[in-house]
């Protein structure tokens, strides 16, 4: 596996074990925690006059960060997405600034992208042909699509419930998709089974991989950049599985350990009320989830009854200073539907969870009034355009 120099290989982030990248992918040998990529940062020549030199082009400008060279990668040039100035949306808002980081820009719609890219170069550098996750739906789509410009198969598990365009896209990648009944437990289970079967699939399951995170740290690189290195004061990021939270994490923790940056923002987590384990576990003081037993949201891509990510999410939020906030799906699409009015920009439902907890901060008294405020949106609205129009109709528009 072609690595980059400075790349140390992969660390426990439950018993601190040190893991070969070369001999282990995805669990620690010893505990069976996760694991995560690990850096030699003195190793890492990099300074912001440095990057001011690179093309703002794809996630791999930040290479030196990243497992795998940019030559290596398995890319379509995702990530140098646009941070958009809001500023109805901060007179709404009532704080100083307000923008949108654009994820809906990335060649399948999503910032999942991010994260295929170089969990799929793992696979591949890895000498996989085959990889395989559940999905609710984004995040199947994207690593059929990286996965087909590797040359390997991909094999998905949707829950029912999952939007049709990620249906069709994952079979248009050419991927092997399996459309399970129920929610997104029972496509879990499915994958489970079918991963039991095939000793060959590479499991590129969020919880199970170290590298998908890797790639949605870089979101934080570029906002940092785009607004001239300043820290914005709170970043806002819809949450389902928690990958977005832990990158925006790692990312701010590597840049600050390398001197590029000497605060951090304030992270807050965003969550549909029908499905809120993140949430009700921040509210309650608690260090992980109870597994939510009942979900129902219209945000499909937040439906995770039971993330595999939840106690580094809450430690990430905790130790940035930021929260959690759920609202309700009534809230969550008229989020959606105003920033589109008001921006021109689009987000699917679950991306406007971010928008909708953003407002539910403000009408709490979270913001002093002078706040720089980054709304993660995850996704492109018209992947979902139907379930917007839907909500109109309800009002009579």
């Amino acid at each position: 596996m072609e690595t980059t120099d400075a790349f140390a290989g992969l660390e426990c982030v439950d018993c601190g074990a040190v893991v070969d990248a070369f001999e282990e992918s995805h669990r620690c040998p010893d505990c069976g925690g996760s694991l995560e990529s690990t850096y030699e940062y003195d190793a890492i020549d990099i300074d912001r006059e440095a990057l001011a030199d690179r093309p703002f082009d794809s996630q791999w400008r930040y290479a030196e960060l990243l497992p795998f060279s940019r030559e290596s990668a398995v890319s379509t040039s995702e990530g140098a997405t646009p941070l958009v100035e809001c500023p109805q949306l901060a007179d709404e808002l009532g704080v100083g600034r307000v923008l949108l980081k654009d994820e809906g820009r990335n060649s399948t719609g999503t910032s999942k992208d991010r994260g295929a890219s170089v969990a799929v170069t793992a696979a591949a550098r890895s000498g996989a042909t085959d990889v395989a996750l559940p999905s609710t739906g984004n995040g199947g789509q994207a690593v059929a699509a990286y996965a087909g410009r590797a040359g390997l198969d991909a094999h998905v598990y949707l829950p029912s419930r999952s939007g049709f365009t990620n249906k069709a896209m994952v079979n248009v990648h050419g991927g092997d998709m399996n459309v399970v009944g129920g929610r997104f437990d029972a496509a879990v289970g499915a994958f489970e089974e079918g991963l039991a079967e095939h000793d060959d699939w590479y499991s590129l399951r969020a919880s199970e991989t170290p590298y998908r995170h890797e790639g949605a740290k870089t979101v934080f690189y570029e906002i940092v950049e785009q607004l001239e290195w300043a820290v914005p004061d709170v970043i806002v990021s819809p949450t389902g599985a928690g990958t977005g939270i832990v990158g925006l994490a790692k990312g701010a923790t590597e840049f600050r350990e390398l001197g590029l940056i000497d605060d951090l923002p304030a992270l807050y987590v965003a969550q549909a009320s029908g499905c809120a384990p993140i949430v009700t576990a921040f509210d309650d003081d608690r260090d992980d989830h109870d597994p939510v037993e009942h979900p129902d949201t219209i945000c499909g891509e937040l439906e995770i009854p039971d993330p595999g990510a939840s106690s580094r999410v809450l430690e990430a939020i905790r130790r940035t200073d930021g929260g959690a906030v759920a609202t309700d799906d009534p809230d969550v699409l008229e989020a959606a539907v105003r920033v589109a009015q008001a921006t021109g920009l689009e987000m699917i439902p679950s991306a406007a969870a971010a928008a909708s907890g953003a407002w539910e901060l403000a009408e709490r008294g979270a913001f002093a009034g002078d706040e720089t405020v980054v709304i993660v949106n995850t996704g492109a609205g018209n992947k979902e355009a139907d379930v917007l129009r839907s909500h109109l109709m309800g009002q009579g528009v």
